[in-house]
């Protein structure tokens, strides 16, 4: 199923990905693959991997509300910008957050999608 507006909170371990409608929502994780390999920065290719295992995860979602921790939402941000432009017209903002709970997500997210849809003069399928 797919709909239309969802809210994903990342970090650089995990991403919880809420996709709402009015009276439904759909949830997925996606978790952080931990490869060790004695190569130089092979940190930053398992973040890569993981920023692009979330990116693959909006596929079918109109639009995406990313939110975390400062630094987190930061590098997913230029992650996107450098390596999935593709993926940059799905995302409708970024909001830096600390660990809300799912519903706290859910009214975070409708609120920011109201503003969001008024603005730029989206109409939401129904």
């Amino acid at each position: 199923m797919s709909l239309f507006h969802a809210v994903a909170f990342v970090d650089h371990q995990s991403a919880h990905l809420l996709q709402f409608a009015p009276d439904e929502r759909v949830e997925q994780h996606v978790h952080e693959q931990l490869k060790f390999t004695r190569q130089h920065h092979s940190g930053v290719r398992t973040e890569h991997e993981f920023f692009g295992s979330v990116c693959d995860a909006f596929d079918g979602i109109a639009e995406v509300l990313v939110v975390g921790g400062n630094t987190s939402v930061a590098d997913f941000q230029r992650y996107v910008e450098k390596h999935r432009p593709q993926t940059m017209p799905r995302i409708a903002g970024y909001e830096v957050v600390d660990h809300p709970t799912d519903n706290q997500l859910i009214a975070l997210a409708r609120s920011f999608f109201v503003k969001h849809d008024r603005m730029v003069g989206t109409r939401v399928p129904t």
